[in-house]
């Protein structure tokens, strides 16, 4: 099942995609759940699928602006130098543990949204991700039983503003401007996608390829990454692990490509699906 954060005629929802459209989870289940982190908090993922089946679309796809699949997550762990081929590309060492970062979820739009360069720089960079969206919470989970916390997987653009990420060692500044990521179109539900499958990752700028890899180059697994940060504090449903970026990042190719106002830029995961998003200059 794909599941979604929408907004329609100014009001937030959460549903289904099908065939037809959009299935509104809300209306279906009279309010008793507000938001898709709300319906994972519940684990009601099963209910909602029973409900979904043999319904009718309420929306089409182009009556809603699709939101960051989850639109307020408690948390955004960013796994950072997590592929070989990044690792080399950034003149980096591998590293016994995983590098980790937080978004905050104002950093994000979804699906065809426009992510936006700010004023301050013209070094705004694309990363294809993997997004983990977390179902069931937990602290310090083993990675062993990693799989049963995990509620589905979206695509993610973890946009960076380059300049201002390398003004001292800390990241976190690049990686939050406003509006600069990335996060759809929907999540694809766990049960779709077994867990360790092997899937390709390909970013595209204009139409040209720019990242391709497969998830078996990561350097760290899904199941350490939830291990890792669930160490450092508990996951809650609807938290968000996304888990790394392959080799060709704009940053480090020569001369460097930079994401600028009128491109467009699609990241596509295999069995998930592409999330594209338009450059627009920030006004």
């Amino acid at each position: 099942m794909k599941l979604v954060s929408f907004e329609w005629q100014g009001r937030a929802g959460f549903g289904a995609v099908i065939d037809a459209g959009i299935v509104d989870l809300g209306q279906a289940f009279n309010g008793r759940y507000v938001s898709l982190k709300d319906l994972l908090a519940a684990d009601a993922v099963g209910e909602a699928a029973e409900l979904v089946s043999g319904r009718q679309a309420d929306f089409q796809m182009s009556d809603v602006t699709l939101l960051p699949v989850i639109p307020d997550p408690g948390k955004i762990w960013c796994c950072g130098l997590n592929y070989h081929a990044h690792v080399q590309e950034t003149n980096r060492e591998v590293t016994e543990q995983p590098t980790f970062f937080l978004r905050v979820a104002s950093s994000q739009v979804g699906h065809e949204q426009a992510i936006v360069r700010p004023r301050e720089s013209t070094q705004l960079d694309f990363e294809a991700e993997i997004a983990v969206v977390i179902g069931k919470g937990g602290r310090r989970i083993a990675p062993a039983d990693a799989a049963q916390h995990i509620a589905g997987y979206a695509c993610y653009n973890d946009g960076s503003v380059r300049d201002w990420q390398r003004h001292t060692s800390q990241w976190i500044p690049g990686k939050n401007f406003w509006r600069t990521g990335g996060f759809g179109p929907w999540m694809v539900t766990a049960d779709e996608i077994p867990f360790d499958t092997r899937l390709k990752m390909v970013t595209r700028l204009n139409g040209q390829e720019m990242q391709n890899t497969t998830t078996d180059m990561m350097i760290h697994s899904i199941a350490k990454q939830i291990a890792y940060v669930s160490t450092i504090a508990p996951l809650e449903a609807g938290d968000v692990i996304v888990t790394g970026t392959p080799g060709g990042v704009g940053a480090r190719r020569h001369p460097p490509v930079w994401m600028k106002a009128g491109d467009v830029v699609e990241i596509e995961v295999e069995r998930i699906g592409v999330l594209r998003n338009p450059i627009a200059d920030e006004q």
